[in-house]
């Protein structure tokens, strides 16, 4: 299992979201909501950069991402929007 910190998870929506969407391409996720920062925990093999980019498109960027200005409030608005949706679904 590989651990990753992750940046704007919140709440069950943002964790939903983040299995809902991940799961399909890297298998199985947990994500420890009682962490700070919040870690998701992956059992399968897979390719990092494509998680990296995954999490960055759904607005929750790993913690050692170095982003932009502009980036940064991107994905903090993308997971608004993604925990929005997770709470829906």
């Amino acid at each position: 299992m590989k651990s990753y910190k992750v940046s704007n998870v919140k709440c069950g929506g943002c964790a939903n979201t983040l299995k809902n969407r991940l799961e399909p391409i890297f298998g199985a996720i947990e994500v420890d909501l009682t962490m700070e920062p919040r870690v998701i925990n992956i059992n399968s093999n897979h390719n990092e950069q494509q998680l990296r980019d995954e999490l960055i498109n759904l607005g929750y960027p790993m913690i050692d991402e170095e982003l932009r200005f502009s980036q940064n409030i991107s994905t903090k608005a993308k997971s608004f929007v993604s925990c929005a949706i997770g709470k829906i679904n």
